[in-house]
């Protein structure tokens, strides 16, 4: 067969299938359009998903006549005035959007420029355009695509439910939001509102702050933290959320590159990589960042649908952005994500104890725990006090007796204040000036722990050893102790002195002073297995953090462990002293804290 030219029809049907993959991709077009066109309101309405219809209204500058005939031909565009693909400043540049929907559905566009006498419409179906004729609209311009994909039928086989459908075009409208709060922003699906998002008022941190709030909830603004950094060309600004306040997969994490919503692995490694400290390897934080960057240094011509992007000095980029989120994460490194619902604590029904029927037909579990055994109101409120209790729980308040241990009476007070009580030989209850925290006396140890391993290895010293009185021998799996004894030298380094014994199993001789109490023989199996987890190629050096946190764990104060009120005072002053203290090894909470006004919102004080 000899060459020849592909009708046009075709080359913009071709064009689609690398533009438009499904409805969201018709909807971040268009959007992304009436953005470009100055519009201060856009509405977008669907129907079975997006295959039946999007509609995509907004209030922006419009089209003439003349323009809108040239919108939909290809590589048709306003938004290169210099023909240099090297400096855009737009979100659209290719001219392809228009005439790649068009080839795919049915279209019809009605456009009023600003200060027009009247609108223009045209329709597009499969790619054959109408005349345009007069309408009446007001300025801005309307679009309405029809039985999507109707022309290429095979793509309808791979799209999704409408249920689904709907929740990609919510989520893309979503991130386009997140970058214009000073836009207002509508979306219907079958007459429901998926999204309602009014223009945000104030100074660009404060309206962002604002569209961050109403986009990635209150609990986000509430628990987040300011990135903002500059270097050379490049400045990094938006939030980022405390460790404590996790997801399990990335797909609360926000990228934005010179306003333009991408995906990029480079930004999400190194946004994982700034977290290594902090987070388990399985949860991801949430964030909103928002990257400048000179135009010339960035390329977002790569890909058709340019969600990808190309930095000229990928290695500024990374560096400032990990540098300056683990900045951030220092500066709130006490701060704990507090997530307790006390409205929901207040609606829960709380029964009528001067009602003896009421109180008997309570099921056990429904009771508060003051009140767990049977009530007498006649007993209780002459003698103004609580009924005698049967001793079911572990709280334990002791006094002071300095000869009892090792640590010295803490006389001063910091931000954790002074412990009161321990209970379930698990949790410490301390009291400040104006509220009570919680703290989890493992995962806070546990933190302590680990930033001084960390900051022996990074001071290039090795910590204080202790050998052990009978050398433990760990039988492991071939494959567990060929990945340990590999790994001999940089273990030692953080006090750990294993060695060869027999054909299945290892020697240890010391282990790190700071872990003197841990179960030596379950330490080595999980070391064991982490490392043959990660393979061969794995550097041990870039994933000391690892190790250092799996030390840490089995070395720190345990659960269930009895603490005398000195003991419980250093660990408070210890993590008022420590990094990162405000989260344990794996992203979650050392403590909460309760305030003195939030008490008495429960009792109803207030």
């Amino acid at each position: 067969m000899p060459i020849r030219i592909l009708p046009s029809n075709l080359v913009n049907q071709i064009a689609a299938g690398e533009v438009i993959e499904r409805p969201s991709s018709v909807v971040k077009e268009l959007v992304e359009n009436a953005i470009d066109a100055g519009a201060s309101s856009i509405e977008v309405t669907l129907v079975g998903g997006g295959k039946n219809l999007i509609i995509v209204s907004d209030d922006g500058k419009g089209m003439t006549k003349n323009e809108l005939m040239l919108a939909t031909e290809r590589h048709a565009t306003s938004k290169l005035p210099d023909d240099n693909l090297f400096n855009i400043k737009f979100l659209g540049f290719r001219g392809e959007a228009l005439p790649s929907i068009a080839s795919v559905s049915r279209m019809s566009i009605i456009s009023r420029y600003q200060g027009s006498e009247c609108a223009w419409k045209i329709n597009i179906e499969g790619g054959k355009k109408s005349d345009p004729q007069p309408a009446a609209h007001t300025q801005g311009t309307r679009i309405e695509v029809r039985d999507l994909f109707y022309a290429t039928p095979v793509r309808l086989k791979f799209l999704k439910a409408d249920a689904s459908e709907t929740a990609q075009c919510v989520d893309i409208l979503n991130r386009i939001a997140l970058a214009n709060p000073n836009v207002g922003f509508y979306l219907y699906a079958d007459d429901k509102k998926k999204v309602n998002l009014p223009v945000c008022q104030g100074d660009l941190f404060d309206a962002r702050l604002q569209r961050l709030s109403d986009v990635m909830g209150k609990t986000f603004s509430e628990n987040s933290l300011l990135i903002k950094a500059e270097r050379e060309d490049v400045k990094i600004s938006g939030y980022v959320s405390l460790p404590t306040l996790n997801k399990a997969n990335s797909l609360s994490q926000y990228l934005f590159v010179n306003n333009r919503p991408v995906r990029d692995k480079l930004l999400l490694g190194a946004i994982k990589g700034a977290y290594q400290d902090v987070l388990a390897s399985n949860r991801y934080p949430m964030c909103a960042l928002f990257f400048d960057v000179n135009p010339n240094n960035v390329d977002v011509n790569v890909h058709p649908t340019k969600a990808e992007v190309r930095f000229y000095d990928n290695a500024l980029i990374r560096g400032l952005l990990v540098s300056s989120i683990r900045q951030a994460l220092i500066n709130g490194d006490k701060k704990t994500a507090h997530t307790l619902d006390l409205d929901q604590i207040i609606q829960d029904n709380i029964p009528d104890f001067s009602n003896r029927t009421e109180t008997a037909s309570l099921q056990e579990h429904q009771m508060p725990t003051a009140f767990q055994y049977s009530y007498s109101p006649r007993k209780t409120f002459t003698q103004n006090k609580l009924p005698e209790l049967e001793s079911i729980y572990s709280v334990k308040v002791e006094s002071t007796d300095t000869h009892l241990t090792a640590f010295p009476q803490q006389e001063t007070e910091g931000i954790l204040g002074q412990a009161k009580a321990q209970f379930h030989n698990t949790y410490i209850i301390s009291q400040t000036e104006d509220s009570i925290v919680i703290i989890d006396q493992h995962a806070a140890h546990e933190r302590i722990v680990m930033e001084k391993l960390k900051d022996h290895l990074l001071k290039e010293k090795r910590p204080a050893s202790q050998m052990l009185l009978i050398p433990e021998v760990v039988d492991l799996s071939g494959s567990e102790k060929v990945a340990l004894l590999e790994n001999v030298a940089e273990l030692s380094k953080l006090g750990l002195e294993i060695e060869e014994f027999g054909s299945t199993a290892v020697l240890v001789r010391e282990i790190p002073a700071l872990l003197k109490n841990c179960e030596v023989e379950t330490l080595i199996h999980d070391l064991a297995e982490e490392m043959t987890e990660w393979g061969k190629g794995f550097s041990l050096e870039k994933k000391m953090h690892l190790v250092c946190a799996t030390l840490a764990c089995h070395g720190s104060v345990r659960a269930g462990r009895a603490l005398n009120i000195d003991e419980m005072n250093k660990l408070l002053r210890d993590m008022e002293q420590t990094e990162h203290s405000g989260q344990c090894n794996h992203g979650r909470p050392t403590y909460v804290k309760l305030s003195l006004n939030e008490i008495e919102k429960l009792f109803e004080r207030r």
